[in-house]
Parts: C-alpha cells; structure tokens; sequence
C-alpha cells in the first residue's frame, strides 16, 4: 500500500463530501466516533488484544475529523483551539508547584 500525500487526501475527502453531502458525512463521522469508543471500551475493559482495531478506528476518526473541518470551514478556529488546549495542558504538565 502506497502512502498518500495530504493534497490527494484532502481532494478525496472534497470529493466524497460532494458525492455524500454534509448532512451524511456528519453521520458517518458519528458512527466512526461510537466504533472507536467501543474499541477503546473493549481495550480497557477485556485486556487489550484489539489494537489494530483501534488502529483503524482512529484512522477512521481521523479522516472524518479533516473532512468536518473542511465542511463546515473551520480549520482555523480548530487550530486555535488546540493551540490554547495544548498551551493549558503544558502549563499543568510543566508548572512547578508552590
């Protein structure tokens, strides 16, 4: 299997929300959020022999997060807010205690 580069990936995922529509592709983004919720529920929970399932079930999550982010064209606002995220869970990672 052949690695993709981000500009081919970001057409496809163009062209499916064309083909599928936003109102489906959210969908499809709900579903792949609960299919890795219930990987992460069966790792934690019966001992953690389903690791390519989580693989893949990011993988899913993630190509249905980049598409959200080019549907409803909020990339920016996205990366500001994991700026300030990250920014805030360095500050309690790091911080020396008083």
């Amino acid at each position: 299997m052949g690695k993709i580069d981000y500009q081919t990936r970001k057409q496809v995922y163009i062209d499916a929300i064309e083909k599928y529509g936003h109102t489906a592709q959210t969908m499809v983004a709900i579903e792949e959020m609960s299919e890795l919720t219930k990987e992460l529920c069966k790792l934690i929970n019966r001992g953690g022999n389903n690791m390519d399932r989580v693989a893949e079930e990011i993988a899913d999550v993630t190509i249905m997060l980049e598409q959200l982010r080019i549907m409803y064209d909020i990339n920016k606002e996205v990366c500001e807010h994991m700026d300030l995220k990250v920014e805030r869970l360095s500050q309690r990672m790091y911080s020396v205690a008083e």
